[in-house]
């Protein structure tokens, strides 16, 4: 169990299961570039997380941008959306009557995806809210602004145990301060922190982008 302090972001498994060196530029070193597809996932979630259009409808809870973590894990975020619906067998809610069933909904750009990235993330916000509220999850949502439909995502137990490891590896990274070097691949060219990240790469080199840049820029010094 990790202290509060050393807490990971929920939002980092997702660009950790996508590549762990753009991870630890972006967590770690704190370096990050906009691209169209960035840009066009912050202006989504904005509009999810706007916490104004909590609403209720009916037998129907819905709750925007709601904060939660997980002492367990060592993760805190917030879900985009959480739809709470009336049930016997959920748990209560403070200021509402009756017991509600959570279902954690998670906004991304573009449309469903071969790799589980997204789905391991919307995982672990399942595994806070369970933790939080003293109950079970079995399934969530992830809806793609590109094909504006909703894949429902079955949180089975092989699913919770990668979770568990991909913070597990998360964490130790974290705790070296450690940026790993990958392969390069297709998948950089869509890439925001393509031009951070290469250089030390094609080198060679096992340090961080921020110790490369101070390295070069302490040899241009050197020569002028």
């Amino acid at each position: 169990m990790e202290d509060e302090e050393n807490w990971l972001q929920i939002s980092g498994i997702q660009h950790f299961v996508f590549c762990r060196r753009q991870w630890a530029l972006a967590y770690l070193e704190g370096i990050w570039s906009e691209n169209l597809r960035t840009v066009e996932g912050h202006l989504l979630h904005q509009r999810a997380h706007d916490s104004s259009q909590s609403e209720k409808r009916g037998d129907k809870l819905i709750l925007r941008g709601l904060r939660v973590f997980s002492a367990q894990l060592g993760v805190s975020g917030e879900c985009d959306v959480v739809e709470f619906t009336l049930d016997q067998n959920g748990v209560p809610l403070a200021g509402y009557e009756g017991n509600w069933q959570p279902y954690p909904v998670e906004y991304k750009r573009g449309t469903s995806k071969q790799m589980d990235a997204d789905r391991l993330q919307l995982c672990c916000q399942a595994m806070c809210l369970e933790e939080m509220l003293c109950c079970d999850i079995p399934s969530g949502a992830l809806f793609y602004g590109e094909s504006r439909r909703r894949e429902v995502v079955s949180f089975s137990f092989e699913m919770r145990d990668t979770v568990r490891k991909i913070l597990s590896e998360m964490h130790d990274y974290a705790r070296r301060g450690h940026t790993p070097r990958v392969k390069p691949s297709k998948a950089c060219n869509a890439c925001s922190l393509k031009l951070h990240c290469l250089p030390a790469i094609l080198r060679g080199r096992q340090d961080s982008a921020s110790s490369y840049l101070k390295r070069h820029l302490t040899e241009e010094e050197g020569c002028s």
